[in-house]
């Protein structure tokens, strides 16, 4: 598999580059611009996958796309929110939501080499892809949950959930009367379903609700601590590598 990485971020590109390397995936070579892509791609064959950051440093990169015929296929690597990449994630691979997770990595490899070894045919319009992050896709996103007490069921309104949090592989809601509701989801599932306007997704554990944020100190290791109105049973840290992405979602 002839494997290549575009990635304006070097120490992402590393990293990915590492990742790929413990599945067995040897990346030829790592590009980190529009031209410098462009240029490559001109001057040399086609590789069977690309590994496509979005945004980089002199453009988007499907500048690149507008240029060159390009007939690999793409897995996106990205930091825009899931309700633009969700509207065309059928029509390329699959697309990897920085910070890279090793198991998503891992799912999306053996998707491609599936893919490949039944022989379909893998097609990206990347025309109607740059539509939609220009003008993305307007998106219903769940404004109720509904979670078993007892013998009963509660409605719980999506605006009155501080936070949604993983505990002992159960997916528990926060609510901001101080109760905590185990509901039947998990954190992956709930991606697609809160929108991202209102809930960031701060860790692996958490996602929290702009609304109910009290107060953000800074925490060790370039790290950031949450304080919510009501919840106070754990500490809630925005994890090192989607700092940045959060103070960016506060804007």
């Amino acid at each position: 598999m002839n494997v290549i990485i575009i990635e304006d971020e070097k120490p992402a590109a590393r990293r990915l580059n590492r990742l790929l390397e413990q599945l067995n995936v040897q990346v030829s070579i790592m590009l980190h611009s529009v031209d410098e892509s462009i240029e490559w791609f001109q001057n040399n064959p086609h590789p069977d996958l690309i590994f496509l950051d979005i945004q980089l440093s002199d453009g988007l990169s499907f500048e690149i796309f507008d240029m060159v015929e390009v007939q690999s296929a793409v897995i996106f690597t990205t930091a825009f929110d899931e309700y633009a990449l969700q509207a065309f994630k059928l029509n390329s691979i699959d697309y990897l939501l920085k910070p890279i997770d090793d198991e998503e990595l891992e799912r999306a490899v053996k998707k491609y080499r599936n893919l490949k070894l039944g022989s379909q045919q893998i097609s990206i319009d990347f025309e109607d892809i740059k539509k939609l992050l220009v003008n993305p896709l307007e998106r219903e996103y769940k404004k109720r949950f509904t979670v078993k007490v007892g013998q009963h069921l509660k409605i719980l309104n999506a605006d009155d959930v501080e936070s949604f949090y993983s505990e002992n592989k159960g997916t528990y809601a926060a609510t901001s009367d101080g109760r905590n509701y185990l509901l039947d989801t998990t954190l992956e599932q709930l991606e697609e379903e809160l929108s991202p306007e209102t809930f960031f997704r701060v860790s692996r554990k958490f996602y929290v609700n702009l609304n109910h944020i009290k107060d953000i100190v800074a925490y060790t290791n370039s790290r950031l601590k949450i304080n919510l109105n009501r919840f106070d049973e754990q500490e809630i840290i925005v994890s090192r590598e989607r700092v940045r992405d959060f103070k960016l979602w506060l804007e």
